[in-house]
């Protein structure tokens, strides 16, 4: 098992950028794919970017293409994602989640971390 702590979170306005970690402990870290998932208010949980276990491989959804990047130190076994040019509809908290493979479903991971909120005021 991974134990996953995400930080980085806050209130932000539109425009604006957020970096959050998620620090990892555990199971070797270098070997997880490490996706970040958010889910917003009445809606179901959603992927935002995924990363492979050595990075060689990336994945962003189509709503933060472009505004969004992950990257992870596996010295650090952290795992970050750069969120810019933030709109009010990325309001949601953010769990990061570790696998054993690479992937765009949330049932493709096994361990989550408790989540961390991201407000964007307009």
């Amino acid at each position: 098992q991974v134990q996953l702590v995400e930080s980085g979170g806050g209130l932000v306005q539109a425009g604006g950028s957020l970096r959050l970690s998620c620090a990892a402990s555990g199971r070797t870290f270098s070997i997880y794919a490490m996706g970040w998932f958010r889910q917003a208010p009445g809606k179901e949980r959603e992927i935002a970017a995924a990363i492979s276990w050595n990075g060689g491989i990336t994945y962003f959804a189509p709503s933060v293409k472009g505004r969004f990047t992950i990257s992870r130190h596996n010295v650090k076994n952290t795992v970050y994602l750069q969120m810019n040019s933030l709109k009010p509809e990325d309001t949601a908290v953010y769990y990061c989640a570790s696998g054993r493979v690479f992937g765009t479903r949330s049932e493709q991971y096994d361990d989550w971390g408790q989540g961390t909120q991201v407000t964007v005021s307009s």
